[in-house]
């Protein structure tokens, strides 16, 4: 029999050393496919399902939700069915498709077409045997450094042969998996679950009987619980700080009331920004720019296109990413080889990356190619990711990939900030309030629409008078769209 296989937990991308177990989504005992989801982690970068690159029984669970795991560390330990390591509940006889338990039927000499002996080992060869061959096919699902075989983006399914069953031949049924047989509804084929849609059915209190499923044949899919369940209980709490009833600060002399860990997102916020502030020369210039002509250009055209013209900083990142072309200084990046030796490293394209406040805190997706894209088109980018981000559901390359990053503060009611460079870019571009005040135009006093433009650049890549340029061409493109916008 096959020994039980030991899941480590991968490398989940950007070089990222540990993660946090925010809830497991199997249980001892249960059966896995390839590629099941088993948990939820959150790393410095987003909340992501790990698949299992193994089927089989869960023998083992290495940690518990709210640890922090290292990558390359065990995470589950999976039993190929009729193995070992398998349960005593998983070696019991599945359900035939109308309903029988297989342990019902007559087996070994009872039957006059059985073999002696062959009855109580052949349906556990037959199960491993299916599960190996599912491990083998895989679905080339790859979860940042590691995925399983196959690499055709299906899971194939196996069936052994009809003949191989000596206990009894269940009906093929089209269109369902005979590994999920064991655990439908007695009575309904239809409302065939999995593990993990049985346990948070239970968990949340939900009534499978009353699901009609969207999966093939009726299967009760996961979505189909999520969508039974309250969209407040599906929201993850807030960890509560840690028990500190009583304790006293030496410095200050006050009660402690609460601590709460730097870790995740906030943790990986931390070190970029102190590693940022440890390594870069930074310095900032500034300019207050009149923004009514783009304004009034933008209510225009909303006009004639209520639903399709671009928010004021999808013209502004279309700006930037002009204002990139004509100063590439600023779309670079430092590295520093072993003898201390450094180089700056140009690129042939500009990831636009945006700062995006979530609940977990900020984080920085970026528009690959951004140079290429249009106003209308770089604004759609912006509010897609910003979906994406605030679910959670970002990828390591959707926020580690930036040349460049745009940061609109404006929308929490400030005027200006010294930003802090998002480590490694070496440039960022602030972007106030924009809010009526007193201007000069043509001699007269007016009022007018200002904001404040603030680019903190590393002055190892280049000088004041290329991020002075920079900053006048994005100034200049913002009170005069429309002749800019002609040329680019």
């Amino acid at each position: 029999m096959s020994e039980t296989k030991v899941f480590l937990l991968p490398d989940l991308g950007e070089g990222l050393t540990e993660a946090e177990l925010i809830n497991w989504l199997v249980s001892v005992g249960d059966e896995i496919r390839v590629d099941q989801p088993i948990a939820e982690v959150e790393t410095a970068k987003s909340v992501v399902e790990v698949p299992s690159p193994y089927a089989g029984t869960v023998v083992e669970l290495h940690g518990e939700a709210g640890q922090t795991l290292d990558v390359g560390k065990p995470l589950i330990s999976v039993a190929p069915v009729g193995s070992r390591g398998a349960s005593a509940d998983d070696a019991a006889p599945a359900p035939s498709p109308d309903g029988i338990a297989a342990s019902s039927m007559p087996s070994g000499s009872d039957r006059p077409d059985a073999t002696p002996g062959a009855a109580s080992s052949a349906p556990a060869e037959v199960a491993a045997n299916a599960y190996r061959e599912e491990e083998k096919a895989g679905s080339g699902n790859v979860l940042i450094g590691y995925g399983t075989p196959g690499g055709d983006g299906q899971s194939r399914r196996s069936r052994a042969p009809r003949r191989a069953v000596s206990v009894v031949e269940p009906v093929e049924t089209p269109d369902v998996d005979l590994s999920l047989l064991r655990t439908r509804v007695p009575g309904k084929l239809g409302a065939v679950i999995s593990p993990l849609v049985r346990r948070m059915a239970r968990e949340h209190g939900v009534d499978l009987g009353g699901i009609h499923g969207s999966g093939d044949s009726g299967l009760i899919m996961r979505r189909d619980v999520e969508a039974a369940i309250h969209p407040a209980v599906q929201e993850r709490p807030v960890a509560e700080p840690a028990e500190t009833q009583g304790t006293t600060d030496s410095r200050t002399g006050l009660g402690i009331s609460g601590r709460t860990p730097v870790k995740g997102v906030r943790k990986a916020v931390a070190v970029n920004m102190t590693r940022s502030r440890a390594e870069i020369p930074e310095a900032t210039v500034w300019v207050d720019v009149d923004a009514t002509a783009l304004m009034e250009l933008r209510a225009g055209l909303k006009k004639s296109d209520p639903q399709g013209t671009p928010g004021l900083l999808g013209f502004i990142a279309r700006f930037v990413t002009a204002g990139l072309k004509r100063f590439p200084e600023l779309n670079t990046r430092i590295e520093t080889a072993a003898d201390g030796s450094q180089e700056i490293v140009s690129f042939a394209g500009i990831n636009l990356g945006f700062a995006a406040q979530t609940d977990r805190g900020l984080t920085v997706p970026s528009i690959r190619n951004a140079e290429k894209l249009s106003a209308r088109e770089l604004d759609a980018e912006i509010r897609r990711l910003t979906a994406v981000v605030r679910e959670g559901k970002a990828t390591p390359e959707q926020l580690g990939s930036g040349t460049f990053t745009l940061n609109n503060y404006g929308v929490f009611g400030v005027d200006g900030s010294a930003a802090i460079i998002n480590h490694p870019e070496v440039a960022i571009l602030g972007v106030g309030r924009i809010m009526a005040k007193p201007w000069v135009v043509d001699g007269e006093l007016a009022v007018r629409q200002l904001t404040e433009l603030t680019l903190t650049f590393d002055h190892r890549v280049c000088d004041g008078g290329t991020a002075a340029g920079f900053l006048r061409f994005v100034a200049d493109a913002i009170e005069n769209p429309g002749s800019v916008l002609a040329d680019i």
